[in-house]
């Protein structure tokens, strides 16, 4: 929890790192750098950019620690990688089998790159650069960077900012949920209304949902009287007993209920089968402090208008998407959508078992008709509906052809795995997932002709 004492201490533990980062080096480890550098090919920003243009399959090292980069960030392209200094040896064979492959390194300030460089050089690897502006430089240019967390002073992974007048998101982390972004990897929104506040997302734990109300505070002292969770994941849900705590009413979709009613049965959990709350304390742990799973209080099952004075709310469920149970917030006076994940922005989507990829491409439609203005998806920052169709409609159109084009022709799982998604690449969580839902796609379509 980095809220008290705990903000401090880590503000002082980056400054450490930051520190450490710039202390001079002794003589002798000048002479080590500069007889490193006499003997490698430095490159400056533009040229690490125009390489990964031009040969995608650069493996873009990052020879930090893990603990520099948890504090700091690193850079946020598709083929960066860590590998601690100390390791490069032991660990570069599992990215570059290839001894020709195109490889760049790169740390902070350029201190410890150009060793990392020659080493390789020297175990044989022809095509070796050193990226010698660094991860500073990088980032003071504004360019993209992957952050475990944007704010430490706060356990939320961003604090909310106004979208339009009386609406904030807390826009989560693109990556995956862990420790570090206290598993705010989606966005928390709220609407302000005259007489009351509706927030868009239970939150993913007690605590971060104790934060976002903090952060409410600031704006408003009226009650939040509503709490609607977009779906049943953890996410979504696991801090709906903050939120029921302080009087608010929560509501879901009937199928959320459902699969809340089951997560709260005797049998759900079977072994090696861990549920909502087991998955998330595999991430959480002690972040999950006071987090319960509790049955929502109203459901609807296609539309449900909010009685809320001076703004038109209506809740809407479009029809199967990422998940059967996706529900969306809408403001028709504003035109304004909280989509919740039946749209993403910036990041590859996740296929899950339970995805209906036809229904969810079907469903588009209505989202069509309502041509909101503005778009607050589940995952990303705020945009429009061009946007959200590029990286969500129509990666599922484009995944949906080439897995029906490739069961057509007989093909086979292995076959699947070399469908060309280079197109997506930069995305982000495109590492984690590409695989994982061409595996999940193709087993839910292999048998349906």
């Amino acid at each position: 929890m980095k809220t008290g004492i705990l903000a401090p201490l880590i503000c002082f533990v980056v400054s450490l790192t930051a520190y450490a980062q710039v202390q001079p080096l002794s003589e002798e480890g000048k002479l080590l750098l500069e007889s490193a550098n006499k003997e490698i090919q430095n490159i400056d920003t533009e040229q690490l950019q125009q390489q990964i243009l031009d040969q995608p399959d650069t493996v873009l090292i990052d020879v930090r620690t893990a603990e520099e980069i948890k504090q700091v960030g690193t850079i946020g392209l598709y083929q960066n990688i860590n590998i601690p200094r100390g390791w490069i040896e032991f660990r570069i064979a599992d990215s570059a089998r290839a001894k020709d492959r195109p490889i760049v390194v790169y740390c902070g300030i350029n201190a410890r790159s150009p060793m990392a460089a020659k080493t390789l050089m020297e175990m044989g690897y022809s095509d070796v650069k050193n990226y010698a502006s660094g991860y500073f430089e990088w980032k003071s240019q504004g360019l993209d960077v992957n952050l475990s967390d944007m704010d430490t002073s706060s356990i939320l992974y961003r604090r909310p900012e106004e979208v339009i007048e009386g609406v904030y998101s807390a826009i989560g982390a693109t990556q995956p949920a862990t420790y570090e972004n206290s598993g705010h990897n989606n966005n928390l929104s709220f609407v302000i209304a005259e007489d009351a506040v509706v927030v868009f997302n239970a939150g993913g734990s007690y605590l971060l949902a104790e934060s976002m109300h903090e952060e409410i505070k600031k704006l408003t002292s009226l009650p939040v009287k509503y709490v609607v969770l977009e779906n049943a994941q953890g996410h979504a849900i696991l801090g709906a007993n903050y939120w029921k705590a302080q009087g608010a009413e929560i509501i879901a979709h009937e199928h959320t209920a459902e699969i809340i009613a089951e997560e709260l049965s005797a049998v759900v959990v079977v072994e090696g089968e861990p549920g909502i709350y087991e998955r998330a304390a595999m991430v959480l742990n002690d972040k999950l402090f006071k987090s319960q799973i509790i049955m929502p209080d109203r459901t609807f099952k296609d539309k449900l208008s909010l009685s809320l004075k001076g703004r038109t709310i209506e809740l809407l469920h479009l029809g199967p998407s990422h998940s059967p149970d996706d529900i969306q917030l809408w403001l028709p006076e504003d035109g304004l959508l909280i989509s919740g994940d039946f749209t993403f922005n910036e990041r590859l989507l996740p296929i899950l078992d339970h995805t209906d990829i036809r229904g969810w491409i079907e469903s588009w439609d209505k989202l069509d008709e309502l041509n909101p203005k503005i778009i607050i998806p589940g995952h990303g920052g705020v945009t429009d509906l061009e946007t959200v169709r590029y990286f969500t409609k129509d990666y599922l159109v484009y995944m949906l052809d080439q897995i029906v084009t490739l069961v057509d022709e007989g093909g086979d799982l292995f076959d699947a795995y070399e469908i060309d998604q280079s197109a997506f690449r930069q995305w982000k969580t495109f590492r984690e997932l590409s695989i994982q839902n061409t595996d999940r796609l193709f087993r839910q379509l292999e048998f349906e002709f």
